[in-house]
C-alpha cells in the first residue's frame, strides 16, 4: 500500500467523524468512515498514477522520509483530534433534538467496522483490477496495447453494469417489491370489510376493500369521527369523509382516479366545505398527524381523497418508479379539478392539494398552475419536499435577499410561505387568491441534500446554522456528500419534529394559514396541539 493514498484515506476518515444533520451511532459511522477512507485511498492512487504517467520526479531516500513525516504527522494529529471530539460532536446534535446523550462513540468497535468495510472495498477493487489485467492481456494478442487498454476498460465496465443491473440489483428490487406487497395485506389476507355503507370498501362502496391495502385501510378507518371532534370543540360535528384507492384497484392511473371521483360523489364529498386531494408516500402511507388536525379544525365538514401509486419505500419509489407517482398525481388532480371546476362556485368546496415527502414531490408536479389559471384551486400544502422538487427549488430561489435558505421569505407572502418547527406560516391574513405553504425542518436532509455537495458547500451551510443544526458542521469535499446520503437514510429515525419526522403539532399552523377555519383562534391551536400530543405517528384521533 502506498503511503500518500493511505494518508488521504485516513484524512477523509477523520473528516467523516465531524457532525452532519442527523446523529450517527458507531456502526453507521464505521461504515461511513470505511467507505470514504477507501475512496480517499482510490483517489490517492489515481493521482499517484497520473504523477508517474507524466514522468514527474519521484522522491527517494531521506527526502522521501522527510516528506512522509510532513504529510503523515498532520494527518495523524487530525485523526486523533477528530476521534477525541467525535462524542461531543454527536451529542451536540442529539442535545438539540432532545435525545439521550452518548457516554462514548465506542471507537474500537467503530474502527473494526471501518477497517472491515475498507478491506472489503479494497478486495473488490483488486478483483476488478485483476479482471481488467487478464482481459487486456488477451486483447494484446489481437490489437495495439493502447487500443486493448481502452477496449478492455469498456468491456469490463459493460460487464459490471450488466451483472449488477440484471443480476444483483434486479434480485434485490424483486425481493423488496415482494416484501412490501405482502405487507399491504391485499385481498385474501385483508381483514373483514366495514359494514357501514358510508365507509369506502364496504359492500355499498365502489372501491374494493381487498385492493385498498393496509395503508389505505388504516387511513379510512382510524381518523377522528364526529363524536371525537364534537368532544374536542363542544359543538356538533360531521364524520369526515376519507376516500382511498389502492394500487391494485385498477391497472391505469386514469381508472384509479375515476374510481376515486365516483366514490367521492357517492359519499357527497363535493357538498362539504373543504376537499383535499392528497398524494401518499411511496408505500401508500398518509401521515395521520396532518389529516387529523385539519379535520378537527373544520368540525369534520371535510373530505379527503388519495390514490396509491407504489408499494416501495419512498427512496426506492423515487429511483425506480418515478413516472408512476408523477402520472398518478397529474391524473388524479386533473380528474378531481375537472369535476370541481364545473360545480357552482357558491356551493362547491374549497379545494386544496397536499402531500408529504414523495407525495409532496408528486403532487407538486401534478399541480399544473397554468392549467388552473382560469379556475384556480384554493391552495396547496407540501411538507418535507424532496430536494429534486422543481416548484420548491423555484420558490427557494426567489427568496428575499438576506432571508435564510432553510426558512425563506418569498415576496410579500401573498402566494408562498414557508413554515418549520421554529416558525409558523404567518396566520390566515394577508394572502392573495391562492395560497401555497411549504413545511420543512432545517435538519431534514431529504429537503436540503444537494448533489453538488460533492465539491462545494450547499447554500445553507454557508449561512449561520439553524437552531436544530450543529454549529460544528463543516463542509469537506467528497465527505459531506456521503454524510448527507447517510443522513437521508437515517432521516426518519430522528425524533418527531426533526429530520424527516414530521408530526401533528407542526401541521397545525400551516393548515390554519391555508384553510382559515371559521372562528378558529390561537388558543384553539394550542388546545389542539395539546390534544395531539401523541406525536406524528399516532395522529390525533384519540388525543
Amino acid at each position: 500500500m502506498s503511503f500518500f493514498p493511505l494518508y488521504l484515506g485516513l484524512a477523509l476518515f477523520a473528516a467523516s467523524l465531524t457532525p452532519s444533520l442527523i446523529p450517527r451511532g458507531w456502526l453507521v459511522q464505521g461504515v461511513l468512515g470505511g467507505l470514504v477512507a477507501a475512496l480517499g485511498y482510490m483517489i490517492g492512487r489515481l493521482l499517484q498514477t497520473l504523477w508517474r504517467a507524466v514522468e514527474l520526479p519521484v522522491l527517494r531516500g531521506q527526502a522521501a522520509t522527510v516528506v512522509h513525516l510532513l504529510a503523515g504527522v498532520p494527518v495523524a494529529l487530525f485523526l486523533i483530534f477528530c476521534l477525541a471530539r467525535a462524542r461531543d460532536w454527536q451529542n451536540g446534535i442529539r442535545s438539540r433534538m432532545g435525545m439521550d446523550l452518548l457516554d462514548s462513540v465506542d471507537v474500537p468497535s467503530m474502527a473494526v467496522v471501518a477497517l472491515l468495510v475498507f478491506t472489503l472495498l479494497m478486495l473488490g477493487g483488486a478483483l476488478i483490477q485483476w479482471a481488467f489485467d487478464r482481459l487486456r492481456a488477451r486483447l494484446y494478442r489481437h490489437m495495439p496495447r493502447r487500443t486493448a487498454n481502452v477496449s478492455g476498460l469498456l468491456l469490463l465496465t459493460l460487464a459490471l453494469v450488466i451483472v449488477t443491473r440484471d443480476g444483483v440489483l434486479d434480485r434485490v428490487i424483486q425481493g423488496m417489491d415482494r416484501s412490501f406487497t405482502t405487507a399491504q395485506e391485499l385481498f385474501d389476507t385483508a381483514p373483514p370489510s366495514p359494514e357501514d355503507p358510508q365507509m369506502p370498501g364496504s359492500a355499498a362502496s365502489l372501491i374494493d376493500w381487498g385492493a385498498m391495502g393496509r395503508p389505505g385501510r388504516d387511513f379510512v378507518t382510524e381518523g377522528p369521527d364526529a363524536r371525537a371532534i364534537a368532544g374536542f370543540s363542544g359543538r356538533s360535528a360531521l364524520d369526515p369523509i376519507r376516500v382511498y384507492v389502492g394500487l391494485a384497484e385498477a391497472d391505469s392511473p386514469q381508472e384509479r382516479a375515476d374510481r376515486a371521483l365516483a366514490e367521492l360523489q357517492r359519499l357527497g364529498a363535493f357538498e362539504r366545505k373543504v376537499l383535499i386531494v392528497a398524494l401518499p408516500t411511496g408505500t401508500g402511507w398518509l401521515d395521520p398527524g396532518s389529516f387529523d388536525v385539519v379535520e378537527y379544525m373544520h368540525q369534520g365538514d371535510i373530505a379527503t381523497v388519495a390514490v396509491q401509486y407504489s408499494y416501495l419505500q419512498s427512496p426506492m419509489a423515487l429511483l425506480l418508479e418515478t413516472r408512476a407517482g408523477l402520472d398518478q398525481a397529474r391524473t388524479l388532480i386533473s380528474t378531481i379539478h375537472g369535476h370541481w371546476r364545473d360545480l357552482p362556485r357558491e356551493s362547491r368546496p374549497r379545494l386544496y392539494i397536499h402531500g408529504l415527502s414523495l407525495g409532496a414531490w408528486a403532487s407538486m408536479y401534478g399541480t399544473d398552475l397554468f392549467a388552473l389559471l382560469d379556475n384556480p384551486i384554493n391552495g396547496a400544502f407540501w411538507a418535507g419536499p424532496p430536494f429534486p422538487s422543481a416548484r420548491w427549488n423555484e420558490a427557494t430561489a426567489k427568496r428575499k435577499p438576506g432571508s435564510p435558505h432553510v426558512a425563506p421569505e418569498v415576496g410579500d407572502g401573498r402566494l408562498i410561505r414557508f413554515a418549520s418547527h421554529f416558525r409558523d406560516a404567518g396566520g390566515p391574513g394577508g394572502w392573495g387568491d391562492m395560497r401555497l405553504v411549504f413545511l420543512q425542518y432545517s435538519s431534514d436532509p431529504i429537503v436540503f441534500y444537494e448533489p453538488a455537495s460533492l465539491w462545494r458547500a450547499p447554500a445553507w451551510m454557508r449561512e449561520p446554522p439553524a437552531p436544530d443544526v450543529s454549529p460544528d458542521l463543516r463542509f469537506t469535499p467528497l465527505v459531506t456528500q456521503f454524510q448527507l446520503v447517510v443522513d437521508m437514510i437515517l432521516a426518519t429515525n430522528a425524533p418527531a419534529g426533526y429530520g424527516h419526522s414530521y408530526y401533528a403539532h407542526d401541521y397545525i399552523g400551516p393548515w390554519v394559514a391555508l384553510t382559515d377555519p371559521e372562528g378558529w383562534t390561537p388558543a384553539d391551536s394550542a388546545r389542539l396541539a395539546a390534544h395531539c400530543d401523541g406525536g406524528f405517528q399516532q395522529g390525533c384521533s384519540n388525543g
